[in-house]
């Protein structure tokens, strides 16, 4: 095949098709994206991210019977309808307040994506960028109608499905008796305390999905390796590559003929147990969509890792227990591995650790599964053998105990003091809200908060008064800011797209003008529910030539070194492909039979194509030939002005363009024209 560029102005004629790339945000929250790019006709969503922020507005789901919960005075707006007594009867059940803040006595809901921007029906492919940004998926596979694919990593579908699944499981073992929902309708809700309203829209809120809606979001999940090239309907290519952050996650390139992004969200380049950073591919795109950066800012992981450690040999020391609410995946794997030669070196070998999770046991299990996911120092341990993670040694030896849960066989094994791995981290659902309501009350303990995802003040707020010590170390090993800008410069794409909040210091450090992302030109900007029209327009389209039709072009040399021909053809598109085929010869009319002018007109032959200036002399030379005498010729800037006196005609020759006013004396005008012609190279 043989291959040429074609105009966009011509193909958008041809197909209607829009040159202009549009970008959607889909979610308000820079670390849980949810973006959808429209180019080239195809519509790709990038992340589907779960806002889980959203459940500190609720009170947490206790395991057994908490009285302080069930004590907590309920709340009433001051300004409410004192007359409405089925309303104010309605919140006082729905609505609770602890130590000053109000809280909803529901289940927790999850903030879903935008769903009023676009339809989410029209979503062609989603691309998964990790374990932690596909948990919305269930809401958009089964409930908007959507018929696309999905590609992600195998790892990320593992541990997404295993994070799901202890959401459902969390929130399904201790079912409500009501669910609230008076509080969200709009005449109460703008009555509500300003902590409790903003950054809340009830419309977004939805009720956990359940395990069938997990399992047939996760069937249409097509697994992909890093740098491996898919093929979305022929018109974009789009390739995985490891982003560094966690087991499988990866960036996205997405490629057309002659356009290239770069999707960035969740990288690290620092060195810990997933595959280092792929940055090779990502450079010299025309435009770099970021997402992901680090959330805490100022807080070196190192420097974290050992405040960890050193809060909790205090605490042990002082005979007290150590909280870490945490996922069963992720920054959980590394400090398994950091507490193992922490408690060696410091004496502590006997002290018991337990993780508490449904699904701890798979977590730990996949991890090592996951091999070739991990770095070359992991990677090689596979092969001595010995598994790549230090927590499958710990649990051999029972220095690490695993259980789904505080029911069961927990009990018999549990002492004091000791360390307690447990779920979830937002302290809403999960086995870390029953030892919160255990421990809360004594000094001696310590809740260490990691996430970095997590308010952690948020989290403890419907726990207060609290006595046991809570302390913030969040390991963070995405981009920082400075990284970040370091990346940019090195990439050089031609366009930045970020969210806003990154071009502006956080609220908590207004003075560090450092923690901000640049770029030149400056960077485009987007928040939640804005569709952007990115600075890239499409230019050109490639389109191949059969063999046939190339064979039969006929070169023209128009200068030296250049040569063109003029192709006719018909133009078939099929898969965002398109392919110039030779027109069919024209048929043979049989003994009798005349040929249709419409037949004749679809075969006739191409029209000779006219190139080069103007000679204005021969052009005089010309018009005396077939005439015209009477011709003043005057210079311009721009060109000449030929003046036909005796014609009342005016001829404006310039570069590029040539015009013939004869005052409606069409015989004259096609007269002058077909002289003029005359004077042009053709081919």
């Amino acid at each position: 095949m043989y291959y040429f560029k074609f105009s966009q102005k011509m193909f958008r004629m041809l197909f209607q098709s829009p040159a202009t790339m549009k970008l959607y945000c889909l979610s308000g929250h820079p670390n849980l994206p949810c973006l959808v790019l429209k180019f080239k006709s195809v519509t790709v969503m990038l992340d589907c991210s779960l806002d889980l922020t959203t459940t500190f507005s609720f009170l947490p789901l206790p395991l057994v019977h908490s009285a302080r919960l069930a004590k907590l005075p309920s709340w009433v707006p001051k300004d409410a309808d004192a007359s409405d007594q089925d309303t104010l009867k309605t919140l006082k059940k729905e609505l609770k307040e602890c130590a000053g803040r109000v809280f909803v006595d529901s289940p927790p809901e999850v903030g879903i994506p935008e769903g009023g921007l676009l339809d989410l029906s029209t979503v062609d492919v989603i691309l998964v960028s990790s374990f932690q940004c596909i948990l919305a998926l269930p809401y958009i596979t089964e409930y908007t109608g959507f018929n696309g694919m999905i590609y992600a990593t195998e790892p990320t579908a593992q541990m997404g499905r295993q994070l799901m699944e202890e959401l459902v499981h969390y929130t399904e073992r201790v079912p409500k008796t009501r669910t609230a929902s008076k509080w969200k309708e709009p005449a109460v809700f703008k009555t509500l305390p300003a902590q409790l309203r903003d950054g809340l829209n009830p419309a977004a809120l939805r009720d956990c999905y359940g395990l069938h809606d997990i399992n047939s979001a996760l069937s249409k999940v097509q697994l992909v390796g890093y740098a491996q090239k898919l093929d979305v309907f022929g018109a974009l290519q789009i390739m995985p590559l490891s982003s560094g952050y966690c087991i499988g996650s990866c960036n996205w390139l997405i490629q057309s003929h002659y356009e290239k992004i770069s999707y960035i969200s969740s990288s690290s380049v620092l060195t810990t147990h997933p595959q280092p950073m792929d940055q090779g591919p990502l450079q010299n795109t025309d435009v770099l969509i970021l997402a992901g950066l680090t959330q805490s800012p100022t807080a070196n992981p190192d420097s974290m890792l050992s405040e960890f450690c050193s809060h909790l040999a205090v605490t042990i020391k002082n005979g007290g227990s150590v909280l870490v609410p945490c996922y069963p995946s992720g920054v959980v794997y590394d400090l398994f591995e950091c507490l193992a030669v922490f408690l060696d070196s410091s004496g502590l070998m006997q002290l018991p650790v337990y993780f508490v999770s449904p699904m701890a046991d798979s977590s730990l299990a996949y991890s090592n599964i996951f091999a070739e996911w991990l770095c070359q120092s992991k990677q090689s341990k596979v092969y001595l053998p010995e598994a790549p993670f230090v927590h499958e040694e710990l649990k051999t030896i029972s220095r690490l105990k695993v259980f789904p849960s505080v029911h069961g066989d927990f009990s018999s094994e549990f002492k004091t003091p000791c360390v307690v791995f447990a779920g979830h981290p937002s302290l809403r659902f999960g086995d870390g809200v029953h030892f919160m309501e255990m421990w809360g009350q004594s000094k001696a303990n310590t809740v260490i908060f990691v996430e970095p995802d997590i308010p952690y003040l948020e989290a403890l707020a419907p726990f207060q008064p609290l006595a046991m010590k809570a302390v913030n170390c969040p390991i963070d090993t995405r981009l920082s800011f400075q990284q970040a800008n370091k990346i940019i410069s090195d990439l050089k794409p031609l366009h930045v797209v970020l969210p806003e909040n990154y071009i502006t210091p956080p609220p908590s450090l207004p003075q560090r003008s450092d923690l901000v992302l640049e770029a030149d030109p400056p960077p485009t900007t987007y928040q939640r529910g804005e569709v952007l029209s990115l600075p890239i327009k499409r230019m050109y389209e490639k389109i191949e030539i059969t063999p046939e039709l190339a064979s039969a072009l006929v070169p023209s040399e128009i200068r030296q070194g250049v040569a063109v021909a003029s192709v006719t053809g018909i133009l078939e598109a099929k898969d965002n492909n398109y392919v110039l085929q030779s027109v069919p010869k024209q048929p043979t009319a049989g003994p009798g039979q005349k040929r249709k002018r419409e037949d004749n007109a679809d075969f006739a032959p191409p029209k000779p194509h006219v190139w080069g200036a103007v000679q204005v002399e021969q052009f005089v030379q010309d018009l005396e030939k077939n005439g015209v005498t009477d011709v003043k010729v005057e210079d311009t800037p721009s060109g000449h002005i030929i003046h036909l006196q005796s014609e009342d005609t005016l001829i404006q020759i310039e570069d590029g363009s040539t015009h013939i006013f004869c005052e409606g004396n069409e015989e004259l005008r096609i007269k002058l024209r077909n002289i003029l012609l005359k004077c042009l190279s053709k081919f």
